[in-house]
C-alpha cells in the first residue's frame, strides 16, 4: 500500500506486482541471514517488470560497509542508460546512503517491505518527486525485528549509530 509514514491509512492499493517483487527481495534478505549477515534484500526491476538486479546486505560477510542490499542489486543490474523506469524494492526503508543512491541516478519508483523498524530517508524521497510505495509487510518487520533483538550492536552499526 502506499502510505505517509509508518502506521498511517493507505492511501491506495498497491499493485500486485509488487508482491512478487518483494518476494525476491525476501529471499535475498534470507540469503543474507543464512550467511550471518543483515537480513536486508533488495531487487531492481526494468519498466516491464523484468528483473535486472537483485542482492542483499553484505556489510558483515564482505567486512565492507557500503556494501548495504541497495547498493549490491545496483552493482547487480550493472550499466543503464537510465533509472527513471526503474523500480527500486528492498525489504526495508532505505537508510539516507541508499537514498542518496536513489536520488542520484533517478530511479523512479521505490518499493519498500517495512518502515516499522526503520524509516530511513523515505519522506526526503518523497519529497523529490519519487513514488515510494510501503507494502507494510508483517514478513520483513518481523524478520528484521528479531535480528535487531538478537545483534543490536552490528544493527546499530549498519544504520551509522554504533
Amino acid at each position: 500500500m502506499e502510505s505517509s509514514g509508518a502506521g498511517s491509512q493507505a492511501q491506495m492499493t498497491a499493485h500486485p506486482i509488487y508482491s512478487g517483487m518483494l518476494a525476491i527481495a525476501i529471499a535475498e534478505a534470507r540469503k543474507g541471514l543464512a550467511e550471518g549477515g543483515l537480513p536486508v534484500g533488495a531487487a531492481i526491476f526494468d519498466g516491464h517488470g523484468k528483473l535486472i538486479g537483485c542482492g542483499r546486505n553484505r556489510r558483515v560477510q564482505n567486512g565492507d560497509p557500503s556494501m548495504h542490499a541497495e547498493t549490491d542489486a545496483f552493482r547487480d543490474a550493472g550499466r543503464q542508460k537510465n533509472y527513471r523506469d526503474k523500480t527500486m524494492v528492498t525489504t526495508l526503508a532505505p537508510c539516507w546512503y541508499c537514498c542518496g543512491l536513489v536520488r542520484q541516478f533517478g530511479f523512479g519508483t521505490v518499493v519498500i517491505g517495512e518502515s516499522r523498524n526503520f524509516q530511513g530517508g523515505m519522506e526526503w524521497l518523497r519529497s523529490l518527486g519519487i513514488r515510494v510505495i510501503d507494502l507494510d509487510s508483517e514478513e520483513c518487520a518481523s524478520l528484521l525485528a528479531e535480528y535487531i533483538r538478537e545483534h543490536p550492536a552490528i544493527w546499530h552499526e549498519d544504520i551509522g549509530q554504533a
